[in-house]
């Protein structure tokens, strides 16, 4: 059985969560991170020297990195509908999961912890400010990709969808104005009719 290590309200955990369920895979998760500790002990250091979360162990095979994690599962059932196998198909889906990370990643965890996990009266105004329309930029360019297909790499489910989606969902539910975005907004849809989707990532946030 899988063992992973992280908190259910962390967006990295999410994925992963999102990802299991997805593949019908059996785990074991143990919190960790923020409040419930765990990640500052030497044996959690052991497995992952970055000592953030989530962490997957697979039999003696230890793994950090939530989207390596998620290509990881994928690839360990095969599941070529998910991962594609063709280098072209597979670099469409991968480039999105490092766009999340080196472009949208940033001002997102901005705004969310701006608006959402620090107190009205520690909160960095123009911070949030600068934040809020970065990411209204990041959206704008989805809604335009989503334009012209169902999924951000193709038609169907990838991982792609696993590393993005989250964040769609965490910033549809921030108390700001959001721009309209009706590409966007079908997708974000077509999403909540997954029941993983809905059971691991559109939680109230937190």
């Amino acid at each position: 059985m899988l063992t992973l290590w992280g908190r259910t309200n962390s967006i990295n955990v999410m994925k992963v969560l999102w990802a299991c369920t997805e593949l019908n895979l059996a785990y074991q998760r143990i919190d960790a991170g923020l409040h419930h500790g765990v990640v500052d002990t030497e044996a959690y250091g052991e497995m992952n020297p970055n000592r953030r979360i989530p962490t997957l162990r697979d039999g003696d095979f230890v793994l950090w990195e939530s989207n390596t994690i998620v290509r990881y599962l994928a690839a360990r059932e095969r599941r070529h509908d998910l991962l594609p196998d063709d280098p072209r198909g597979r670099a469409d889906a991968e480039r999105w999961m490092d766009w999340a990370t080196s472009t949208l990643a940033a001002p997102m965890t901005t705004i969310f912890w701006q608006l959402i996990r620090t107190p009205a009266d520690r909160r960095d105004a123009v911070a949030i400010e600068r934040s809020q329309a970065e990411t209204a930029r990041c959206f704008g360019l989805l809604d335009r990709e989503l334009s012209r297909r169902s999924h951000l790499s193709g038609d169907a489910l990838t991982v792609a969808d696993m590393a993005v989606a989250p964040f769609v969902h965490r910033w549809l539910a921030l108390p700001i104005e959001h721009p309209t975005l009706p590409a966007l907004d079908a997708y974000y849809r077509q999403m909540m009719m997954r029941p993983a989707f809905r059971q691991h990532v559109a939680l109230p946030l937190s």
